[in-house]
């Protein structure tokens, strides 16, 4: 199968290689119900030397540069109680947790989860966390230029290999709220 975007060696359709994603993930892609069916999900094999964004276009397409979203866990905290979401916007934007993210946790601060809390809460690699597997009860924000494109590659759950996915499959994950100027 040839990649609809990058240049990758090898591509599989996601439900066909269950093995190489971490257990949300691949519950979740096992599980897909949307209007966007889960073989239209597809796994590429990368290296994960060649995880840095300049390298990885480099390497796997310079196309990806403005095709590509990262999902990163943020923490909103009001009072005593902490709340976690994810948020996916495009590699060339950075989220707008202080702003945006905040003010739509309804929380009087916003900050990136730590390391540990983002691995131990989504069961992902630290670099290759993907909106594909989180926590069922987890607000999802999602830039509309994410939504808008027809493929997006974003993390597989491991820093090894990613997932190319419609952007239109990302508004209907649970938990999912598009939000225009998320990323900036």
């Amino acid at each position: 199968m040839r990649a609809p975007i990058g240049d990758f060696d090898t591509a599989v359709p996601a439900p066909d290689c269950l093995d190489e994603l971490t257990a949300p993930v691949a519950d979740a892609v096992r599980h897909c119900t949307g209007a966007v069916p889960a073989d239209r999900i597809v796994y590429v094999e990368t290296d994960p030397r060649w995880a840095d964004t300049a390298v990885f276009v480099e390497h796997y397409g310079q196309d990806l540069l403005e095709r590509s979203a990262n999902c990163v866990v943020v923490a909103g905290r009001r009072g005593g109680e902490t709340t976690l979401a994810a948020c996916l916007a495009l590699s060339t934007t950075k989220v707008d947790v202080n702003g945006l993210v905040r003010r739509q946790l309804g929380a009087r601060k916003a900050s990136f989860a730590s390391m540990d809390t983002a691995t131990g809460a989504t069961g992902m690699e630290y670099g290759g966390i993907t909106p594909i597997g989180l926590p069922r009860d987890w607000p999802l924000l999602v830039d509309s230029a994410v939504v808008d494109l027809p493929y997006v590659l974003v993390g597989s759950g491991r820093r090894r290999g990613k997932l190319l996915v419609p952007g239109k499959a990302f508004a209907e994950l649970p938990g999912a709220v598009v939000l225009e100027g998320l990323g900036v």
